[in-house]
């Protein structure tokens, strides 16, 4: 199991966060995703390390900005 922690910008409610654990959940190999909604991160547990590129496809379909990695 890999662990990755993204920073967010831009969430700023229960809708944000159920939107980007929504999105980066699709993520195939995705086994759990984790928001702080107060400090922006991201916490995602996965099979293998991800694509940073698909992870951050998916937040900007959830309607944010992966600011880094």
């Amino acid at each position: 199991m890999v662990n990755t922690t993204y920073q967010v910008q831009g969430m700023t409610c229960g809708h944000c966060v159920s939107a980007v654990s929504a999105e980066v959940g699709a993520i195939a190999g995705v086994r759990e995703v984790q928001v702080d909604l107060g400090s922006g991160r991201v916490t995602v547990s996965s099979d293998q390390p991800l694509d940073v590129e698909v992870v951050r496809a998916a937040v900007d379909e959830a309607g944010y900005d992966l600011v880094e990695a």
